[in-house]
């Protein structure tokens, strides 16, 4: 796939982040015991404070939460048909959530997952099916490092300009390639744009998927510099956010420096970087 960010993208981007906020504030990921629980509506912040480098690093980075042993094998109970994705997590100390998304790429995926071995993090990537398709075995290699893959549908559409069939055939044709290669179906999807609509919502119930959305944007995508990259992420960096970035889509070499930058600042700083969990079935 090629997507190379461009003014008509800034322009959906925009026009998708309206649509969401008027939508209003979403509800929070669940971590702790494997509940979903839900927030108060509300606006969610873009940034938060400075992460302060006065806590000592976190010797747990690799555990999402006691118990947890890898990417859950079994089926997740019938989900509920939401009407906003989910935005931040609920309060358990300064802990974060690491999202990329429109992969994997030969290019900047490996890089980013050498990082994040190197520090013992696990995150979510957010696949596209025909990027998927080509690099299974990059698929495999999330799965064997505890990472949780993700529905971005196959060809990165605007899902407000779709009809309910290929909304289906965008999620279940990348769903599809995800078990084959990761050995699993995605319990999770992103509407590409943050361009949500209330077929994606219920289809992705259908399916077996949570929405989940973002609370920091790097705009990575816009190639601002590797310093602009740092310097977002770690002003946003607050208990509770998912942060968004990219490993594919275009150049993402300015993606892969910042990371292993504001990383280990932020694990420094005393945040825990961990990835969601469903309620077992």
């Amino acid at each position: 796939m090629k997507k190379d960010q461009s003014l008509t993208r800034r322009r959906v981007l925009i026009a998708g982040a309206a649509a969401l906020a008027a939508a209003g504030g979403a509800g929070a990921l669940a971590l702790d015991g494997g509940e979903e629980t839900a927030i108060a509506p509300g606006p969610a912040p873009v940034a938060g404070p400075q992460a302060r480098a006065t806590l000592k690093t976190s010797t747990y980075r690799l555990q999402p939460l006691t118990g947890y042993g890898g990417p859950p094998r079994a089926a997740p109970a019938p989900t509920v048909v939401r009407h906003e994705p989910f935005l931040r997590l609920p309060g358990h100390g300064r802990t974060m959530v690491l999202t990329f998304d429109d992969g994997p790429d030969p290019r900047y995926t490996p890089r980013i997952l050498d990082t994040l071995a190197e520090y013992e993090v696990r995150a979510m990537f957010f696949v596209c099916g025909e990027m998927a398709v080509d690099n299974q075995d990059l698929l495999a290699r999330m799965a064997d490092d505890g990472h949780l893959v993700g529905n971005h549908t196959w060809t990165h559409p605007l899902l407000t300009r779709l009809r309910r069939s290929r909304i289906r055939s965008e999620m279940e044709r990348t769903s599809d390639v995800i078990e084959k290669a990761y050995g699993e179906r995605p319990q999770w999807f992103r509407a590409p744009y943050g361009a949500w609509n209330r077929a994606a919502f219920q289809l992705g119930a259908e399916m077996g998927m949570e929405p989940l959305a973002w609370t920091v944007d790097s705009l990575d995508w816009t190639r601002p510099g590797t310093r602009t990259i740092v310097r977002r992420v770690e002003h946003g960096a607050a208990p509770g956010v998912v942060v968004l970035s990219h490993d594919a889509g275009g150049n993402r070499s300015q993606t892969v420096r910042a990371l292993h930058k504001w990383l280990p600042h932020l694990l420094d700083s005393g945040y825990h970087i961990t990835v969601p969990r469903r309620r077992p079935a």
